[in-house]
This record gives C-alpha cells, sequence and structure tokens, in this order.
C-alpha cells in the first residue's frame, strides 16, 4: 500500500441496507461522494432538522459494546465502526452517509461486505492534500487491567493487540497488523464475537435485538456455535484490530504510529483519543510532499495522481 498525497472520496453514490445489531431495525444507508476537507459525515435522513452527525472522537456519546455518535441536538448514529473502518482501510476521506434509522446495519458482523459495496464503485482522487496525524512522542493510557500507548512511526499505523479471556477457546490472543505493509483479509473479515452465557445479560440491557449466528460468533465454552466455525485462527483478536482501526478514523485522520493495546475496547480508544488530543506536543499534522512507499510493495518512485477537481 501507497500512503497517497491526496484526499479521496467516492466517484459515485452507492446504497445498501441491512439490520442493526442491537436495534434489530432495519436501516438503509447511501454513501455520497464528500468535499475536501469535510471528513465523514452521518446525515439522518429521517429527521428534517440538525440531522448531521460529524465522525469524530468528540462526538461520542456511548462506547457500551459499539460507538455511538451525537450531535449537540442529542441526534444519534451507533454501531459505527466497521463501516469507519471498511472506508479507513478502502482510504476515503471524505463521505456523507446517508442513514434512516440510529443504527448502521451490522451486515455479517465484520467490515466484509462494507469494503465489497464500496469496491462496486471507483475512488475520486480530490484536489486537496490528505492530512496525516504523526505520532512524535509516546502516549500511554493505564485504565485497571486495560491498557493502551502510541510510540512514533514514520511511514504507518501499526497496531499490537492482545485478548486475554478465561474461555479456552479465546484464551490468549495476540496479533501485530501494520495497516501499510500487511494484506488485511483477516482483519476485514473478523466478525463480532460474545459468550454465549452473556447474551441474556446483554439482551436485559435492551442491546443485541439483532443479533444471530449470521452476524456474530458466539463461544459456548468450548465450542463456537457458528456451523462455519471461524474464518481465521486469529478472528476474535483481528476483530478487536479492525474496531481500534474503525474508532481512530474518528481522529479525523490518517494516524501514524504504532499502537500497543492490552485488552482494549471502544471505550478505552476513545479515552486515549481524547489523551491523544490532550497532549499537543506528542504529535503533528502534516501534509505529504511525497509518496511514502511500503517496503513490501515495489518502487512506484515515478508513480503519478491524476487529480480530478
Amino acid at each position: 500500500m501507497v500512503q497517497q498525497i491526496y484526499q479521496k472520496t467516492l466517484l459515485k453514490s452507492v446504497s445498501f441496507e441491512g439490520v442493526g445489531l442491537h436495534s434489530g431495525k432495519n436501516s438503509k444507508i447511501t454513501i455520497l461522494p464528500g468535499n475536501s476537507n469535510q471528513g465523514i459525515v452521518f446525515k439522518r435522513v429521517d429527521l428534517k432538522q440538525n440531522n448531521l452527525i460529524e465522525a469524530k472522537y468528540n462526538q461520542v456519546t456511548s462506547a457500551k459494546l459499539c460507538t455511538t455518535l451525537e450531535n449537540d441536538s442529542g441526534v444519534k448514529v451507533s454501531t459505527v465502526e466497521h463501516l469507519l473502518a471498511a472506508l479507513y482501510i478502502a482510504e476515503i476521506d471524505n463521505a456523507i452517509i446517508e442513514i434512516d434509522n440510529e443504527e448502521v446495519p451490522i451486515m455479517d458482523g465484520s467490515a466484509k461486505d462494507f469494503l465489497k459495496i464500496l469496491g462496486t464503485v471507483e475512488a475520486k482522487i480530490l484536489p486537496e492534500k490528505r492530512k496525516y496525524l504523526k505520532i512524535l512522542d509516546k502516549i500511554e493510557l493505564i485504565d485497571g487491567e486495560r491498557n493502551i500507548s502510541i510510540e512514533p512511526s514514520e511511514t504507518s499505523l501499526e497496531v499490537d493487540f492482545q485478548l486475554n479471556y478465561k474461555n479456552e477457546i479465546i484464551g490468549n490472543q495476540k496479533n501485530v497488523i501494520n495497516f501499510q505493509e500487511d494484506k488485511l483479509d483477516d482483519v476485514y473479515n473478523a466478525r463480532t464475537f460474545c459468550l454465549y452465557e452473556d447474551i441474556e445479560k446483554i439482551k436485559k440491557a435492551g442491546l443485541a435485538k439483532g443479533g444471530s449466528l449470521d452476524n456474530a460468533v458466539v463461544v459456548k465454552q468450548d465450542k463456537i456455535l457458528n456451523e462455519d466455525g471461524l474464518r481465521n485462527n486469529k478472528e476474535f483478536v483481528n476483530h478487536k484490530i479492525l474496531d481500534l482501526a474503525g474508532d481512530c478514523l474518528l481522529s479525523g485522520y490518517r494516524i501514524l504510529g504504532k499502537i500497543k493495546c492490552y485488552q482494549g475496547g471502544h471505550k478505552l480508544t476513545n479515552m486515549f483519543l481524547h489523551k491523544l488530543f490532550d497532549s499537543k506536543e506528542s504529535f503533528t499534522i502534516f501534509e505529504l510532499e511525497n509518496l511514502i512507499i511500503s517496503k513490501k510493495v515495489k518502487s512506484h518512485a515515478s508513480m503519478k495522481l491524476a487529480v480530478n477537481a
């Protein structure tokens, strides 16, 4: 993968629909092209006023089992993380996401379907340069047994994530993913998961009304209840890495840094982004003058970008 100089959006709009994991309600989404420096903006088309919600870390009002954004008028959109991760992987910087309900469809519980849908339309390169957030000094956040830190990286976002569950199927899983250099199939194919014994508690909290074996991996003691089993042997930790990528896009930038996370989740990532932006001397915002080429990608030094006005 090449770190691009210019911002991207979609050449034309694309639509899809599906059921919300927690609300159980069907919703339709249309992703429209965005303008330079607009970022990702959700638009609740079922409402006539105050219906725009920016995809920013400081708009997060709940991180319980999913990431929920809310504007100043109390208008919400939830379970945004998988779609945002797909936009991150597809390198889409600007888009308007129209949605006719409060929750983004869960699809199959991963980002696979979102990426497939995004792949049906071409990307449009915009005239403004992409802005990157580059880490200058280490930042760390410790929350009880959970912790997350970030250190400088010259060229990419790298995530080192570790899970530690008492359940013997999940167990202690660890993976390191470089979003510029590594193949990401196992990450974007990784589905959300839960323990069978937690389902009743989750539903009593009014959540997971749309959950099923079609959109989540369910683990019961030493068994995977899904008929086809796991998609890869690190699917649990890979899904956490997917979540983290989506939540990090709420920074408003593509981050260049090495993240190390233990037992993290939506809440920890959001707390961390708040700490990051409070540590203004620990990062810089910049634009690329030249392409950054992955070591695993053959030379593209002479590559030229066609800019669509």
